[in-house]
């Protein structure tokens, strides 16, 4: 079968900052008298939005401007460990973006992270060269969350395909469910911090982009 439209989650998809991610949260965490283990992270927090994880974490007792708060912290604290590396793209990532511009073949982003940090993306990393911000599809604060299939859903309909024609790129566990649930036509997994994806072995998983086979896609 061959494919028309690619949709990239974007933490741990292509950028690969989970160590990173895990860093701040547990900075946030031990201030707040909270911890999780990386395992913990990567099935309760990996993948979903912010929201739905700080009501999670302090037991959905918080207001709308604690929420808020507590984003703008933890997401401080992930934006300054960022901008201690180089910030380098997924292994391979540019060459395969080059090709899909090339073969004109439409993608976009499906991210469950909020403007601040989808902000932050286009002003340290050379995005511009191939994505419009304005057909990203990030979290909105009104958009469900992962597993939920809406965000690749509406991603869908951002690159004008049907979910057969789509492949997803994905790391989360809830962002593979959530592809599943949108019924995209294949499902490639990307293994950027040696996670367990032993219910996921139907699906391919890559290391580098570079492993993705140019000739399964229709242009």
């Amino acid at each position: 079968m061959l494919f028309s439209g690619v949709i990239f989650d974007f933490n741990g998809t292509l950028f690969w900052d989970t160590k990173l991610h895990n860093k701040a949260w547990d900075i946030f965490l031990t201030k707040h008298n909270l911890h999780l283990s990386d395992e913990d992270k990567f099935l309760k927090i990996h993948g979903k939005n912010n929201k739905d994880i700080f009501t999670s974490l302090f037991g959905g007792t918080l207001s709308g401007k604690q929420i808020e708060d507590y984003i703008l912290e933890k997401e401080g604290l992930y934006q300054e460990l960022c901008l201690q590396t180089d910030m380098p793209l997924a292994p391979g990532a540019e060459r395969f973006l080059d090709f899909l511009v090339e073969k004109k073949i439409p993608f976009t982003i499906a991210t469950a992270s909020g403007k601040e940090n989808v902000d932050f993306y286009f002003e340290h990393l050379p995005l511009k060269k191939w994505f419009d911000y304005d057909r990203i599809v990030y979290n909105n604060g009104k958009i469900k969350g992962k597993p939920d299939p809406q965000i690749y859903q509406m991603a869908m309909e951002v690159i004008g395909k049907k979910p057969e024609d789509v492949i997803i790129f994905e790391d989360a566990i809830a962002g593979l469910q959530s592809a599943k649930n949108a019924c995209a036509g294949k499902i490639i997994v990307v293994d950027s911090n040696q996670d367990d994806y032993s219910d996921w072995k139907n699906c391919q998983i890559i290391k580098s982009f570079d492993e993705v086979d140019r000739n399964q896609f229709k242009y």
